[in-house]
């Protein structure tokens, strides 16, 4: 007869089991359209918040949402022709305002009030794509050339992280003083990242690959996608080009990974012709569909940004609505199991097998 296992292999492997059926748990889905919008987009999440952008009044508006439609605050700032927000971080909002016939790299902290205008001097426009720990990141167009930049929340604390040998390159991404996105060498696009220098780029392009882009950056790995045969694939590396995972999913004619946070990606797959948000957990075989868990009506769909505020995760990103006619913000939701009630409820499955004995 074979002994009975231990009393923590037995609780571990309840708890086990708990967190797996926790992770296929049902998503709830919010849609963060706001009253009076024709149109919607989220691109970013950090902790609760998500920032993007709304069309309202045929103006294309920086906005910020905590995770309702009712929520939403235009931060568009006065005298812009148009604003997005494009990142979000500890309670700050990146990304890009028309003001003066260019785009100019902005800086919100949850207010239209609040914008500040990084562009550099000598730059005939520039973009924030990214932000984390107080510093923002994008390009500056400078000398016809964009340039990957990186600020520290003034226009004067601009870094050219420019690699030498590109002809253009731009930062996507930022987490934890690093930075991730992409250059033009010879003549390809490169999978690129970098620790707060233009002499620190790292060439991620994996040796398959014609061309790669890195769009989200997390806990020393990186998300984005690249072509191979002439198709788009989900990408993830760890900071090498030979640590390069395809996360292609099964049956899926192309993907791309727009962002990720604690060993997660986001962004979409097609399949059977439709562009499909999903959820990745570091393989191509970890593909999650998040399109399934929503209303039907929804045509294609895509996930822009994942966060955590230690008791939900949160998905975002868009949508058409068929029944609108119109893209509309989403935000999808799911709590995350705390281990003490893991930890519990392994215990009591544990003490009920044993009583049973």
């Amino acid at each position: 007869m074979s002994a009975k296992p231990s009393i923590s292999v037995a609780a571990f492997l309840v708890v086990a089991n708990f967190a797996t059926t926790s992770a296929l748990a049902q998503w709830t889905v919010t849609n963060l359209n706001p009253a009076g919008a024709t149109q919607s987009f989220s691109n970013a999440a950090s902790g609760s918040q998500q920032a993007g952008f709304a069309v309202v009044g045929s103006v294309y508006r920086a906005s910020l949402w905590s995770s309702t439609a009712a929520s939403w605050v235009d931060l568009h700032p006065a005298g812009a022709a148009q604003s997005f927000a494009n990142a979000a971080s500890g309670g700050q909002q990146a990304g890009s305002a028309y003001v003066n016939d260019a785009f100019r790299a902005s800086l919100w902290s949850g207010t239209a009030a609040s914008w500040v205008d990084l562009s550099p001097v000598g730059a005939s426009s520039s973009v924030a794509n990214a932000a984390s720990g107080g510093q923002q990141a994008g390009s500056a167009v400078v000398g016809g050339v964009s340039r990957a930049s990186l600020w520290s929340g003034t226009a004067a604390s601009w870094i050219d992280l420019h690699p030498t040998g590109a002809s253009s390159s731009v930062v996507n991404a930022a987490s934890a003083g690093q930075q991730a996105g992409s250059a033009m060498v010879g003549g390809m696009v490169r999978a690129s990242l970098w620790s707060g220098t233009a002499t620190s780029w790292v060439d991620l392009h994996p040796a398959a690959a014609t061309n790669s882009i890195v769009y989200g950056v997390s806990g020393g790995q990186q998300a984005g996608y690249a072509v191979v045969g002439g198709v788009n694939h989900a990408s993830l590396w760890s900071g090498t080009a030979t640590s390069w995972v395809d996360l292609n999913p099964a049956g899926a004619s192309e993907s791309v990974a727009y962002a990720a946070s604690d060993g997660q990606q986001v962004g979409y797959a097609t399949l059977g012709g439709v562009i499909r948000a999903g959820l990745w957990s570091g393989s191509a075989a970890s593909w999650v569909d998040l399109s399934a868990f929503l209303p039907s009506g929804f045509g294609y769909t895509l996930a822009t940004g994942i966060s955590s505020d230690g008791t939900n995760l949160y998905v975002t990103g868009f949508g058409f609505n068929g029944a609108t006619s119109r893209e509309e913000a989403l935000l999808w939701t799911q709590p995350i199991p705390t281990p003490g009630a893991a930890a519990l409820l392994g215990l009591g499955g544990l003490m009920a097998t044993r009583r049973r004995r």
